[in-house]
């Protein structure tokens, strides 16, 4: 059995642990990092990246189809699922290598394997030559988190998919049900429905992309519907029958229990954070419903473990995963560090139109008894979005009346998961509406529509 000393050891090479190791090494730390599967966790591998490169294939599919509308001809347009499925997986392969290039480059030392903490300060990792054993004061659990199954929804991979399915399909669904509207969810249903496949949405709460701001998740499901999904709000799927090439979904709505045949279903209802097996309960880490409890600078409350990313519960996001492992880094490194506001975190749907937020939403304002004032702008009224033929979206921005600040801002539309970043700058340096109003935007730009939404907010529109 090996043993070795490091500076600080992290448990999982995701975007939140590979980030923590880059920059433990930049900061002179000697770091090892643990990784039981793939290099770049499953946003690289199975979340973020594949499914954004399988979207763009379906948004050029979608386009080629639109060609007459541009002045151009374009016939015999089909697709090769086997191709697109190829493509995402070589785009995945290519950032998973490149994550070990920088492991190198940094001189980080990488074991791979299964994790487990090992009392006060150490790490025993169960690697294919055997036992391994790094000790360090300072450990950073980032093993993520998986898709959550329901019972009498067990996903089989053949009828029943989770997102990891879906990404290798076996085959191209001809008729759809996708359990769940959140980002996950909505994204295989676009580009399934966008591909052709019959579609149908259900989803729990009372609207789709429910975390949004009601105003857009009611212009997304018009926008969905237009396209040809179906979507069922305020139901439940209860249970699936299986039979030979065929799913037959128990949805109650209602009160009411209707049957439907599926030849594919897609469940999309959540996820679980991975803390089995290492030993945390053991070493006195409290866990909160699978995701371990921490305080705002990503503390378990055990001296020397931290926890970061999905594993630390909400929001599940890639970017607010790597930034809390910067914060971790620095702060093991003995640099003064500023806890992460969670309301200027951006949230990103890559669907069709796509879906941006940051900040507050319309009611979320108005629960928490700010005196509102909110912008308005669609993309109708934005030159670029007409020259792009992407005239269907809305900016949308809530302003704290008496003060200025900007609550929140959410969009839906071409590009605005580019464009939110912006509004999540202002939020960080703390913008007012004055500051906005009297920023120059380059013409003729998306942009453009952000500035017109806060003056909107105001009664100061100019073209709309």
């Amino acid at each position: 059995m090996s043993q070795k000393t490091y500076d600080m050891i992290v448990i999982g090479a995701g975007p939140g642990g590979y980030v923590a190791a880059i920059r433990g090494a930049q900061l002179g730390l000697n770091v090892a990092i643990v990784e039981r599967e793939h290099m770049g966790g499953i946003c690289l591998n199975w979340g973020c990246i594949p499914t954004k490169a399988m979207l763009r294939s379906a948004e050029v599919f979608h386009l080629m189809h639109r060609a007459k509308e541009f002045g151009l001809s374009a016939t015999g347009i089909e697709y090769d699922l086997d191709a697109v499925v190829k493509r995402s997986r070589k785009v995945a392969g290519q950032l998973s290598g490149g994550i070990s290039h920088l492991m190198k480059k940094n001189k980080i030392d990488v074991v791979m394997g299964q994790a487990k903490l090992a009392g006060k300060s150490a790490v025993s990792v169960a690697t294919d030559k055997g036992e391994v054993i790094l000790n360090s004061t300072h450990i950073i659990l980032a093993t993520g988190a998986r898709a959550r199954e329901l019972p009498k929804l067990e996903a089989d991979g053949d009828l029943v998919w989770t997102y990891k399915h879906a990404l290798t399909p076996p085959r191209m669904p001809k008729k759809l049900l996708v359990i769940g509207s959140g980002a996950i969810g909505i994204e295989f249903a676009s580009f399934y429905n966008t591909l052709g496949a019959d579609t149908t949405v259900v989803e729990v709460m009372n609207r789709v992309l429910p975390v949004e701001d009601a105003e857009i998740s009611a212009f997304a499901k018009k926008s969905f519907t237009a396209q040809g999904m179906k979507i069922c709000e305020n139901a439940m799927v209860k249970q699936l029958d299986r039979a030979k090439g065929k799913v037959t979904a128990h949805i109650e709505a209602g009160g009411k229990v209707t049957k439907e045949d599926f030849d594919t279903v897609i469940s999309a209802v959540g996820i679980i954070g991975n803390v089995e097996g290492l030993g945390l309960e053991e070493a006195g880490i409290m866990l909160d419903r699978t995701h371990v409890t921490t305080d705002e600078y990503c503390r378990t409350g055990v001296e020397g473990v931290y926890a970061i990313g999905d594993i630390a519960g909400a929001p599940w996001l890639a970017h607010k995963a790597s930034h809390e492992g910067v914060l971790v880094a620095e702060m093991i490194a003995g640099q003064k560090v500023y806890p992460i506001k969670p309301g200027s975190i951006a949230g990103c749907t890559y669907c069709n139109p796509q879906v941006a937020s940051v900040g507050l939403t319309e009611a979320q304002a108005k629960e928490a008894g700010y005196d509102i004032k909110v912008g308005r702008f669609p993309f109708m009224g934005n030159g670029k979005a007409i020259a792009l033929g992407e005239a269907e979206g809305l900016v949308k921005t809530v302003f704290d009346g008496k003060t200025g600040e900007l609550l929140g801002a959410h969009m839906i539309g071409a590009e605005v998961t580019e464009m939110i970043q912006g509004y999540v700058i202002g939020r960080q340096l703390e913008t007012t509406e004055e500051d906005l109003m009297h920023t120059v935007f380059p013409h003729p730009t998306l942009s453009e529509m952000m500035h017109e939404s806060v003056l909107d907010a105001y009664g100061r529109a100019i073209h709309f």
